[in-house]
């Protein structure tokens, strides 16, 4: 298993004890996620993990995972470790994101790791990897940074 870069003394304390649930119930009302095969692995307070399986349609021409899905999946992973920590009623949005392909998306699957670097009352900053998994082995293959801000929750679509 491939140490992270970051210290797990970065602890933070969750606004609603219920974040757990509420944030499985959102990734299972993603549909776009759905289509991309995107699964839920853990979230903790400030951390989400989540994994992307291999498929040819999700490829790019040399049959690496495109670029697009390596975003994407950075983009939720940090998305879902920040709002982890806001209160019930409130939601996320991202406001910028930058991520940095730094080796090919080759393998059997894709981890995202997200980690708060910092929560503020309005915006969040995230810090992400994303690792490719080949024969059991992680490898960096992207880092992301973004920016979330904090906005009161609408019915989700589906919903009453």
């Amino acid at each position: 298993m491939r140490q992270s870069r970051h210290s797990d003394s970065l602890k933070f304390e969750p606004r609603d004890p219920n974040f757990a649930r509420r944030v499985r119930e959102a990734f299972a009302g993603q549909a776009m996620l759905a289509s991309l095969g995107v699964e839920f692995c853990r979230i903790e307070p400030g951390f989400c993990e989540l994994q992307l399986p291999y498929r040819e349609d999700i490829s790019q021409n040399h049959g690496y995972f495109h670029g697009g899905a390596i975003a994407t999946l950075a983009d939720v992973s940090g998305g879902f470790a920040g709002w982890s920590l806001l209160p019930e009623g409130m939601w996320i949005v991202t406001v910028e994101y930058k991520t940095n392909i730094v080796a090919p998306g080759r393998g059997e699957r894709l981890i995202g790791r997200g980690r708060v670097v910092r929560a503020g009352r309005s915006l969040t900053t995230t810090e992400i990897e994303i690792l490719a998994v080949e024969n059991g082995r992680e490898t960096l293959c992207a880092t992301a940074l973004q920016t979330l801000m904090a906005v009161q929750a609408q019915p989700l679509k589906g919903t009453p």
